[in-house]
């Protein structure tokens, strides 16, 4: 027991009693030398107790109860924690790379400030409002008025994306009476004006358009080019117009049907 002299102390400073197991736990009960004297001391279920081990105990009348088992000194000293890093960063003139650009994206529906067709040398009204006529292509059996050429503008609210990308461009169309009744195909051109011009429209690309029959109606698909160029403001309006008489082709004006000649501009923006 000479060596645990040191150690064992009858009280440390809270009160509680330290000892040295002599037995191991048995019955619920130990040897415990406290202070050069050995007692008996009960140990509670959860507790394991072997010779050996440093106890703390404590004492209710004359009975020892033991409340710790004490763990061994560790045999390997912990390391330290490693140092912390308090010093700036090094600057080396290298720029942060740029942000990642936020794209945003939608669909322009433009419906049509005016469709009007344009006959021989001035712009037909004969049973309709002139900004509300039926667009007509071509010339209806060899009339002395001329070749019709059939417009739709825009105003300015196709500009209002102006710097975004066209994706896609569609346009709503219906066939009326007029001409014979097969599927017949318009031909397409862009015009430059954003308005109905006092002359004149002026046209420009040219794409053929769908073939319909009477009383057909569809949503054909632009060129995409054509959609920039209308959000870019290079060009206003979309006609209907050949440079033969035939096929002589009647749609739908915004006096006679409401989507006629709608405009769908789906866009991105970076």
């Amino acid at each position: 027991m000479a060596d645990f002299a040191d150690t064992r102390a009858s009280r440390t400073s809270s009160g509680a009693i330290r000892g040295m197991a002599v037995s191991s736990a048995a019955g619920g009960a130990c040897l415990v030398d406290v202070a050069g004297t050995t007692v008996t001391a009960r140990v509670a279920m959860a507790l394991t107790v072997t010779t050996g081990n440093l106890l703390i105990l404590s004492r209710l009348g004359s009975a020892y109860y033991v409340t710790t088992v004490l763990p061994p000194a560790p045999t390997v000293t912990p390391d330290p924690p490693a140092p912390t890093d308090s010093s700036p960063p090094v600057n080396t003139g290298d720029k942060p790379p740029p942000s990642k650009p936020k794209t945003t994206t939608g669909t322009l529906t433009c419906v049509p400030t005016a469709t009007a067709t344009y006959r021989g040398s001035s712009w037909r009204s004969d049973g309709a409002p002139v900004n509300s006529f039926d667009l007509y292509q071509g010339r209806y059996g060899g009339s002395s008025f001329g070749r019709s050429t059939g417009c739709a503008f825009y105003g300015s609210k196709p500009h209002t994306l102006h710097g975004a990308t066209c994706t896609r461009a569609t346009l709503k169309m219906k066939r009326l009476s007029a001409g014979d009744f097969a599927g017949r195909a318009v031909t397409l051109r862009l015009v430059s004006q954003t308005s109905r011009p006092s002359g004149s429209p002026t046209l420009n690309e040219s794409t053929s358009g769908p073939k319909l029959g009477i009383g057909d109606s569809t949503t054909f698909t632009l060129p995409t080019s054509w959609g920039q160029m209308l959000i870019d403001g290079t060009r206003g309006g979309i006609a209907i117009s050949i440079g033969n008489d035939t096929p002589y082709i009647h749609l739908a004006g915004r006096g006679s049907w409401s989507a006629a000649m709608t405009l769908s501009l789906s866009w991105r923006r970076n």
